[in-house]
């Protein structure tokens, strides 16, 4: 099982994220990863993420929305 986030520009299209991602073994270290960098995401463009186990899509996240909260 792998965890992998895909980052978005705010359209939903695929953009190239500041930050090099990896994958990861458990849903808890991709987000605690998440939460390490998403504001150098934000401003390398990413406006939101998709988590994925495998092929499956679990959510999607702003990170326009955690910048302004």
């Amino acid at each position: 099982m792998a965890w992998t986030w895909r980052f978005e520009k705010a359209d939903g299209t695929e953009t190239t994220p500041a930050v090099e991602p990896e994958e990861f073994t458990t849903q808890g270290d991709a987000e605690s990863w998440i939460g390490e960098v998403w504001k150098e995401l934000l401003d390398g463009g990413a406006e939101q993420v998709t988590l994925f186990e495998d092929d499956s899509q679990i959510y999607v996240m702003s990170l326009r929305a955690a910048a302004e909260a």
